[in-house]
């Protein structure tokens, strides 16, 4: 299965950057800071016979123009649905005083990236008693099945 990055997600760099402007592509979704946050999808982009962008609510609805330099506009992230950890080692920084557990993020739309959950050594320790107290209640709700 090959993996999926999600589409929405705002890329690193000069788009993240206050007050830059975010050039979104047909049928992106963005924000318009110029109608109070309002989201739209980008239904026609600036061009020699349009002066703006051109953005329609995603259920339908009257469609408004934006900024063509897009300064008004920004990226609308995808929501994140759940995390899953990799099968990968936990490392411990002893300089940092954190462990380091890899994880997958997933997203609504299907796409994923690698991330790290990282604990403090109290939250190492809090999550070690609860996947000790979870690991008996398996233990204990198998014993009742057999």
């Amino acid at each position: 299965m090959s993996k999926q990055s999600s589409h929405q997600l705002p890329s690193l760099g000069a788009e993240l950057t206050p007050g830059a402007p975010f050039h979104p592509r047909l049928g992106d979704l963005a924000l318009d800071l110029a109608k109070g946050g309002k989201i739209g999808v980008v239904v026609a982009l600036p061009s020699d016979s349009s002066a703006s962008y051109q953005l329609r609510p995603p259920g339908g609805g009257e469609d408004w123009r934006a900024r063509n330099d897009g300064k008004t506009l920004r990226p609308v992230p995808v929501p994140v649905t759940h995390v899953t950890p990799m099968k990968r080692d936990a490392v411990y920084d002893h300089r940092a005083q954190q462990a380091a557990l890899p994880a997958t993020v997933h997203y609504e739309d299907g796409g994923t990236c690698e991330s790290m959950l990282v604990l403090t050594p109290a939250q190492v320790e809090l999550y070690y008693i609860q996947l000790g107290q979870l690991i008996e209640a398996r233990e204990s709700a198998r014993e009742q099945v057999r």
